[in-house]
C-alpha cells in the first residue's frame, strides 16, 4: 500500500520542482502528472483531472494552482503554501537578476544579439502552443467554431477578454443540457481504484466541510495578504503613483485572465503595451523569452514587465531599486490570489467531483483559449517579422520556420529551442 508522504517528503518534492518546472504549464503539468500520478502515486489519474479541470477554470496560472491544490489535498493550508511558494520563489530571484541584465546591458551589441535571437523562438512556441492546446480540446466541429468566433472577437473587434471567456463558459453550461457529447469528455481510464496515497479512504478522513464560517475566515486573511502592499506603498508614494497602477492591474489580471497563463499574457500584453504605454511590443516580446527560459510559471514574465515599467517610469527612486520594487509587486499580487482561489474552492470541488456541467463549461472555455492563444501568436509574429520601422526580417521568418518544425515534427524540446534560437541570432548579428 502506497502510504500518503510525510510533510518533509512532500516539502523535498516541491522544493526540487521550483528549480526543475521548465517547459511552461503544459510541461510542468506533464511534470507532475508524471512524478505524482505515475511514479510517487501520490494521487490518482481521475482525481489529478478534477483538480487540474478545476484550475483551468480559475484564473491566472494553471500550473501553479494545481501544485497548491494537490499540496492541499496532502497536507491542508501549510502543504499548499509550501506547493504554491516553491513553484514560484526561484524563478523570482532567477528573473530579477535577468531584468537587471536586460536593462543594464540589453543595448550592449553582444547582450542585443542574443535577444534578437531569441524572438523567432517565442514566436515558435506561441505558434507551437496553438496547436498543441487545440488539437487536445478541439475535438469537434462547434468547439471549432467556438475557438474561430474567439479569435475574431479579440482580433478583429476587440471584444474583452473577460466577456469572451464567461460566453464560452455559458454556452457549455447550457449546451451540457441539451447536447452533452459535444461538450463533456469521455472519463479517461484511469488509476481511481489503484493503491494510492490520497486513497478514497484517506481522503474522506481528512474531508474538510466548508462552511460559511471558514470560508469568510480564508477571504478576510488572503484579501489582507494580498493587498497589503498596494495599501503601503500608497501610503508612501501617494495614490496616483506607477506602483499603485502595476498593483491594481496585475490584481484586475489574476481576477478577469481564464485559461491559464497564455490568457493572462494576452491581457496584460494588451493593457502594458497599448493603454499604459510602459514598454515596446518588442520588450514584451523580449520578456516572454527570459521567462521561457526559467523554471516556474510561464506568467512570471509580468515580473519583467513590473520591472521595466518601474524603472522607467518611477519618480524619485534609483532605477534600479525602482525596478526591483515593481518587479516584486507583480509577483505578489499575481501569484497571492491563487492561494486563495484555491484554499476558497477545494473544498467545494472536492463535493462536486466529475459534475457534467462543470467539465462542459471547461471544455467550453478551452475551446475558446485556442482563438485567444491564437491572437497573441498573431501579434508576436507581427512585430517580430516586421519591427517598427526596420522592414520585414527575413531572418526571423527563417529562424522561426525552423523552430516550430523542430518542435512540432522532430519534438524539440523548449531549452534547447530557446538556447539555440539565442545562439543563432548572436552568431547573425556579430558575424555574418
Amino acid at each position: 500500500m502506497v502510504k500518503k508522504p510525510s510533510f518533509k517528503e512532500a516539502f523535498q518534492y516541491w522544493f526540487k520542482l521550483g528549480f526543475i518546472s521548465f517547459g511552461g504549464p503544459t510541461g510542468q503539468i506533464a511534470m507532475m502528472h508524471k512524478d505524482l500520478v505515475e511514479k510517487k502515486r501520490w494521487i490518482d489519474e481521475d482525481h489529478f483531472l478534477q483538480a487540474l479541470n478545476f484550475c483551468m477554470l480559475l484564473p491566472g496560472p494553471e500550473a501553479q494552482q494545481l501544485a497548491i491544490y494537490i499540496g492541499w489535498l496532502l497536507h491542508r493550508t501549510r502543504g499548499g503554501i509550501v506547493a504554491g511558494v516553491f513553484f514560484v520563489l526561484p524563478s523570482v530571484f532567477i528573473l530579477w537578476g535577468l531584468s537587471w541584465l536586460y536593462v543594464s546591458y540589453g543595448n550592449v551589441p553582444s547582450v542585443s544579439a542574443f535577444f534578437y535571437g531569441l524572438k523567432p523562438a517565442v514566436v515558435a512556441i506561441v505558434a507551437e502552443a496553438v496547436i498543441r492546446i487545440g488539437k487536445k480540446s478541439l475535438r469537434n466541429a462547434t468547439l471549432v467554431i467556438l475557438a474561430a468566433l474567439s479569435f475574431i472577437g479579440i482580433y478583429f473587434l476587440n471584444i474583452p477578454f473577460p466577456a469572451i471567456v464567461l460566453s464560452a463558459g455559458l454556452i457549455g453550461y447550457v449546451g451540457s443540457r441539451f447536447s452533452p457529447d459535444i461538450f463533456v469528455k469521455a472519463k479517461a481510464n484511469g488509476t481511481k481504484n489503484a493503491d494510492v496515497a490520497l486513497s478514497e479512504e484517506v481522503l474522506e478522513a481528512g474531508r474538510v466541510n466548508p462552511t460559511w464560517q471558514r470560508s469568510l475566515k480564508v477571504i478576510a486573511a488572503s484579501m489582507a495578504i494580498w493587498f497589503s502592499p498596494i495599501i503601503l506603498l500608497g501610503l508612501w508614494r501617494g495614490w496616483n503613483d506607477i506602483f499603485i497602477d502595476i498593483g491594481i492591474l496585475y490584481s484586475k489580471a489574476t481576477v478577469v485572465t481564464f485559461g491559464g497563463a497564455y490568457a493572462v499574457l494576452a491581457y496584460i500584453g494588451q493593457q502594458a503595451v497599448n493603454h499604459y504605454g510602459w514598454l515596446q511590443p518588442e520588450q514584451m516580446i523580449d520578456g516572454l523569452g527570459l521567462a521561457e527560459t526559467t523554471p516556474g510559471p510561464l506568467i512570471m514574465v509580468g515580473q519583467f514587465i513590473g520591472y521595466l515599467a518601474a524603472y522607467t517610469h518611477a519618480k524619485g527612486l534609483q532605477p534600479a531599486i525602482a525596478g526591483a520594487i515593481g518587479g516584486l509587486l507583480t509577483t505578489w499580487v499575481t501569484f497571492t490570489p491563487c492561494f486563495l482561489w484555491i484554499f476558497l474552492g477545494a473544498p467545494y470541488i472536492e463535493r462536486l467531483r466529475n459534475n457534467i456541467k462543470l467539465g462542459a463549461a471547461l471544455s467550453a472555455i478551452t475551446a475558446a483559449i485556442v482563438g485567444v492563444v491564437l491572437n497573441l501568436s498573431v501579434l508576436f509574429t507581427y512585430h517580430v517579422l516586421l519591427p517598427e520601422g526596420k522592414g520585414f526580417d527575413w531572418y526571423a521568418l527563417l529562424a522561426s520556420v525552423v523552430a516550430f518544425v523542430g518542435m512540432l515534427r522532430f519534438k524539440w524540446g523548449m531549452i534547447p529551442v530557446i538556447i539555440g534560437s539565442a545562439l543563432a541570432g548572436f552568431i547573425w548579428k556579430m558575424f555574418l
